[in-house]
């Protein structure tokens, strides 16, 4: 019976009935991960009551943003045709970054408006740095379905190897970031006790699941070429 996720060698070595059961726990992470993804998302944008103030649309951006990444992007697992998978990629790429552009707009406007200093927080910081990251991994992806018209030296396969790896370092960096933020003042002031604490650590699993569908799914069978 053909399977609708996608070979992974952390599987190889497994009897029939392990190999089934590793199977459908794969696909109860990434349920997981996506419900958990969305729920983030969508309390964080009751909570921050959009449309009160300019900075209210920043945290509904931006775990748009940070959902449509961690949560869509492992839906790619679960398509078959290699084209789709492609098409589907890209959509979720221009979404992620197209929102985070419009959250970074707002609160770049905030702080201008109450005249705060911009970069101060080590959640601004690692913000910064995720954007940049994105920004690079789209570039590796754009230098990979257009190799032969830019005449780049380095291989598909090794521009593919970067892209991953670019994707790896976001998912990381978003996760931390998403993680700083509940460590602001507003976020302090709007959650509190038990309910802080199940915030703080349910952007782990999602990100958990979304890198694990990486490294097992595409780096380990990446080889590169000079």
């Amino acid at each position: 019976m053909p399977s609708d996720v996608e070979y992974s060698p952390v599987g190889e070595g497994l009897g029939m009935r392990d190999f089934w059961l590793y199977l459908w726990l794969r696909r109860a992470a990434l349920i997981a991960a996506h419900v958990s993804g969305l729920g983030l998302t969508l309390i964080i944008s009751v909570l921050s009551r959009p449309g009160t103030s300019l900075f209210s649309w920043h945290p509904l951006c931006m775990s748009v943003a940070h959902c449509i990444n961690l949560c869509f992007e492992g839906t790619i697992f679960c398509l078959k045709s290699r084209k789709n998978k492609m098409r589907f990629h890209w959509l979720c790429q221009a979404l992620a970054l197209i929102a985070a552009a419009v959250g970074l707009g707002f609160i770049l406007a905030s702080k201008n408006v109450s005249e705060l200093p911009h970069l101060v927080s080590w959640h601004s910081l690692l913000g910064s740095c995720t954007l940049a990251a994105s920004l690079l991994q789209a570039a590796c992806g754009i230098c990979v379905i257009f190799h032969n018209q830019l005449h780049l030296s380095p291989s598909p396969a090794r521009l593919r190897l970067y892209h991953a790896t670019c994707g790896l370092v976001v998912y990381l960096l978003a996760t931390v970031t998403v993680m700083l933020a509940m460590f602001s003042d507003w976020f302090q002031a709007t959650v509190k006790g038990l309910a802080w604490w199940v915030f703080a650590v349910v952007p782990l699993f999602p990100a958990l699941v979304a890198m694990n569908q990486i490294t097992n799914a595409y780096l380990p069978r990446n080889k590169m070429s000079s």
